[in-house]
């Protein structure tokens, strides 16, 4: 199939464009030569700009389609204008074929409103309905989503085979406040702790947290904690409870990226950071509850997986505690850390 120009829809969330990233670099070597969109949010933008196989850019322009943003003024004439203009916008490189990885009845939509005669996405689709807006359906039958957007990706490239890569641009701001913001603390090698979670039933006992901080304090190891938009007072009281062994530090994204590179280790949940860890080669520990591992956990690298037995698989976004997660003691994710850092 010859195409010149395709366009990619994977809109959010973090770990999931992070997982959308293999793919889309295998899309990358099949069609070298075409032009490589991507639909996204534009908080996730910076997760999209590294290179392809052969170090030129991933994707060639960006549609930012902020939903979420959207959704918060229905009811503004100005969030009607820009959802008008984007699709209008959406329609002007006359793709070739669009691949929707999110498989959501909004993203189908964008895939659609691409006007691309050839629209791919599952015959499974999150949301059922999403399934109409495809011309061509494909089974997923991998257990990992990484290996289920290859599945999606190699149906437009049959035969093509990639290194499973997760490409990340490194911003030179960046990248030289971060190494200000560790001078400036005198850390040279740090834990990464990211306490927060999409729900209630993905978190981990903050009190946890500082008891880990302070244990690989001990040791000579601080601790950074990452934090996002209103976890303030929780990075704070992890902060304060781990005697100061642990230092919550704001940053943005492309912040984060550079941070979690100079990471020895990470500690976490089933979060967009944790992904972004494991993306970028950084040994995870990673806090399972309510979420498969199997489906949903680090991919590849170095990773010890916690989880407990009594833990069942449930997306319901429950704010309710897990008994499983919590029933994972502070030594647990010590002693796993430990053995990375060990093999490190």
């Amino acid at each position: 199939m010859k195409i010149d120009r395709l366009l990619v829809v994977r809109l959010g969330s973090m770990g999931d464009v992070i997982h959308a990233l293999p793919a889309v670099n295998l899309l990358r070597q099949a069609f070298p030569a075409a032009e490589l969109h991507w639909a996204i949010e534009e908080r996730w933008s910076e997760l999209v700009r590294g290179s392809g196989p052969h170090g030129q850019p991933l994707v060639n322009a960006l549609h930012y389609v902020n939903t979420r943003a959207w959704r918060k003024a229905l009811l503004s004439d100005e969030t009607w204008r820009e959802v008008l203009a984007c699709l209008q916008r959406l329609r002007v490189p006359k793709f070739c074929a669009a691949v929707d990885f999110q498989g959501l009845i909004k993203s189908a939509m964008v895939t659609a409103a691409s006007g691309a005669r050839v629209r791919y996405g599952f015959d499974h689709p999150r949301e059922r309905v999403a399934a109409v807006f495809y011309t061509r359906r494909i089974t997923a039958t991998a257990t990992h989503v990484v290996d289920q957007y290859l599945e999606l990706a190699t149906a437009l490239a049959p035969g093509i085979r990639c290194d499973r890569c997760f490409s990340m641009a490194h911003d030179a701001d960046a990248e030289q406040w971060c190494d200000r913001e560790l001078r400036q603390r005198n850390i040279s090698r740090f834990a990464l702790l990211s306490p927060g979670g999409g729900w209630g039933a993905k978190l981990w006992p903050a009190a946890n947290f500082a008891e880990v901080a302070r244990a690989l304090g001990r040791e000579g190891l601080p601790s950074i904690i990452n934090f996002g938009p209103g976890e303030d007072s929780l990075a704070e009281s992890i902060e304060k409870m781990s005697d100061h062994a642990a230092t919550a530090l704001r940053c943005s994204l492309a912040e984060l990226i550079a941070l979690t590179r100079r990471a020895a280790v990470f500690i976490g949940g089933d979060t967009g950071p944790m992904h972004l860890a494991s993306a970028v080669g950084i040994p995870v520990v990673a806090l399972f509850g309510p979420t498969d591992p199997a489906r949903n956990g680090p991919y590849g690298g170095r990773n010890i997986v916690l989880r407990n037995a009594r833990s069942t698989n449930s997306y319901s976004h429950s704010a309710r505690a897990d008994e499983g997660l919590q029933s994972i003691t502070a030594s647990d994710v010590i002693s796993a850390a430990c053995r990375l850092l060990e093999n490190a």
